[in-house]
């Protein structure tokens, strides 16, 4: 028991002394948390463990600890929200490794599996033109194997003979075209040339006739026995070709954009995994699975050393036709969560942040990043998810990478305001504005993005102004900023015993 105890106190004590060495190291940057000047005023108070819960005047915390006044503090310009700073010695402690979001293209092979089937181009049925009877059955079983020209079934059927006796009489008449008009019967019949030509040179009659394979190939169906009685409408039997095979395939929907006809794809079977067959996409079916959400599609490949056997499983990849350039990432630098999907920004000088973005398409090592990240920005690829704990805290997770040059789809508003901390760096802002009266929202102070495409060097902490700003993908972009006087400050000023003081507002 002692030696348990003692080792359970070491393991705390080195815990105590690890963390007191590691956490001056890995701390959120103080971007409007910030040592009063002597004569600066709190712009208002926030609870230490909670950004979103503010007041404007000194008091506690639903979780009863002491608010911390927030000052406008011009020095912190450098720092944005839910950035932290972590020393060389412990980045290279933690491993580090940070990348560039690059533009390349992204190669998305999809697997999936399929059944061999016949080509169903080549199957063919066969039904006898007359009625009449089976004298003799030369195939016995599906499965064998055909020869063109290979006898198949005798049958009789007095109009068979009633036909032949025509083309005989015709024959003793000497009369050309009544013969040929009789060989065409005949024919149309379905009696083989060579049975026609031996009834021309023996003038006998045969009681059965004898029908012949019109391809080679295998016995698919076979549906009649010796003595059977048979009409045109009976499917006697089915022989498929297997010089070419079909495989039936199903890929889920949202891969359907991804296949097109003639594409190139692979395949392997089990029963030989070294062999790997090459074929192409030749047809896509026009509608979903109703039950599964999957789209259909075959597949064509040769099959001259007739190894590939209908109802044969198989591992199928179909190769992407798609060269297009996105912007790429590597897939183990992307956090997910059930909420979000956000990377952590490599910013310079030791300073990280966790920013949102909307991802694209998944590969087995890349991710296609629609939104909130520009090619050659750094990215961290390893280690992230301590940074991500520590910047998530107080995170924005907003990052504006693009101009908005057209903005008249998207919801807009113009009000006044008073700005507190204005980042020219990182183009955000946390801004005093005043109430609007379409949208029926009271005053609130509201962080907001500030667009690529407008000017704000001049825009200082205090300035009074009123500005535009446009409701984008949920975030406050503002697009159109203009300073007013400074007497202006009280009436832009919201009243802040009314006021909401989430950093967020909706519409």
């Amino acid at each position: 028991m002692y030696k348990i105890n003692f080792k359970t106190s070491l393991i705390l004590i080195s815990g105590l002394v690890v963390g007191a060495m590691v956490g001056p190291y890995i701390m959120p940057s103080s971007h409007n948390i910030a040592a009063p000047e002597a004569e600066s005023q709190p712009l208002y108070w926030v609870a230490p463990m909670d950004a979103n819960y503010r007041r404007d005047k000194p008091g506690l915390s639903p979780m009863g600890m002491e608010l911390v006044p927030v000052y406008n503090d011009s020095s912190a310009g450098n720092n944005e929200a839910g950035t932290v700073t972590v020393s060389p010695a412990v980045i290279n402690n933690l491993g580090v490794r940070t990348t560039k979001v690059t533009l390349a293209p992204l190669i998305q092979d999809i697997k999936t599996v399929g059944i061999v089937q016949y080509d169903q181009d080549s199957l063919i049925h066969i039904h006898p033109r007359v009625a009449g009877w089976i004298e003799n059955l030369y195939v016995k079983a599906v499965g064998n194997p055909i020869k063109k020209g290979q006898p198949l079934y005798d049958l009789y059927s007095p109009e068979l003979v009633n036909a032949q006796q025509e083309f005989i009489a015709e024959l003793a008449g000497n009369n050309q075209d009544l013969i040929a008009a009789a060989e065409e019967r005949l024919s149309a019949l379905n009696i083989s040339k060579h049975t026609i030509k031996e009834l021309r040179k023996t003038k006998h009659i045969k009681q059965t006739v004898t029908f012949y394979a019109p391809q080679s190939g295998v016995i698919d169906k076979l549906n009649i026995r010796k003595g059977f009685y048979v009409k045109p409408d009976t499917t006697m039997m089915s022989i498929g070709s297997l010089d070419r095979v079909w495989v039936e395939i199903e890929i889920f929907e949202r891969q359907a954009s991804l296949v097109t006809p003639h594409q190139n794809v692979s395949m392997t079977l089990d029963f030989l995994p070294e062999k790997i067959w090459k074929g192409t996409v030749d047809y896509i079916y026009p509608s979903l699975d109703n039950n599964n959400r999957t789209l259909r599609a075959r597949l064509l490949f040769d099959n001259k050393e007739l190894l590939l056997r209908p109802n044969m499983f198989a591992q199928i990849i179909i190769h992407s036709n798609d060269k297009s350039e996105r912007l790429t990432i590597p897939r183990e630098a992307l956090i997910r969560t059930g909420k979000q999907d956000r990377v952590v920004l490599a910013l310079g000088n030791g300073r990280f942040k966790s920013v949102a973005v909307k991802i694209g398409l998944i590969t087995d090592d890349k991710v296609e990043i629609v939104k909130g990240l520009s090619a050659d920005e750094k990215i961290v690829s390893s280690a992230q998810f301590l940074l991500d704990s520590e910047s998530s805290k107080t995170s924005d997770f907003v990052r504006m990478s693009h101009p908005l040059t057209d903005n008249t789809d998207l919801p807009s508003a113009t009000v006044t305001g008073v700005i507190n901390t204005i980042d020219h760096k990182t183009r955000t802002a946390n801004i005093s504005r005043g109430p609007i009266e379409k949208w029926n929202r009271e005053a609130a102070i509201v962080d907001f993005s500030i667009s690529t495409d407008l000017n704000i060097k001049d825009l200082d902490a205090g300035d009074n102004i009123e500005f535009t700003f446009v409701v984008l993908d949920g975030e406050f972009v503002v697009t159109e900023a203009t300073a007013l006087e400074k007497d202006t400050r009280k009436q832009a000023e919201p009243d802040h015993s009314k006021m909401d003081h989430s950093t967020m507002e909706h519409k």
